[in-house]
């Protein structure tokens, strides 16, 4: 038996979860001028995609289709912006000019985006404790 609403719940709480890592790891990094690939860190988002599931329709209704059922990571990405250039001429990666060439992480937007997924994992949390508690009461119900 497979419970569609506990699985779209678990999937959000999924995503969110991967979401906080990734802004983590850019706040982590906001002052990284050097990364193995080259050049400084560019800041990373994720990008969710809805997972669909085949759904039958009710007798009597014509064909089948498609049900919402939670979330998925579609990819990580990373942010096309440009990197921010700084004037620091004694920096160890600073340019011929002095420039260093700085992360493009925006401190205050990751600490948005942060608060903002954090709210989102408290929220499918919240509403799989609600669902745990009505799936409870019905076995109640039923067991009288």
């Amino acid at each position: 038996m497979q419970f569609l609403g506990f699985d779209s719940l678990a999937s959000g709480l999924t995503a969110q979860r991967l979401r906080m890592d990734v802004i983590a790891g850019n706040i982590a990094n906001a002052e990284t001028t050097r990364t193995p690939e080259g050049g400084p860190y560019r800041k990373k988002s994720v990008v969710f995609q809805e997972k669909l599931n085949d759904c039958l329709s009710l007798p009597g209704a014509a064909g089948q289709g498609k049900v919402s059922a939670g979330v998925t990571v579609a990819a990580i990405v990373e942010s096309p912006d440009p990197v921010q250039m700084v004037y620091q001429p004694g920096h160890p990666d600073a340019d011929a000019r002095g420039y260093v060439a700085m992360p493009n992480v925006n401190i205050v937007h990751e600490m948005t985006d942060m608060i903002s997924a954090s709210r989102a994992y408290e929220a499918n949390l919240q509403t799989m404790s609600l669902a745990k508690s009505m799936f409870n009461k019905t076995i109640d119900i039923i067991s009288i």
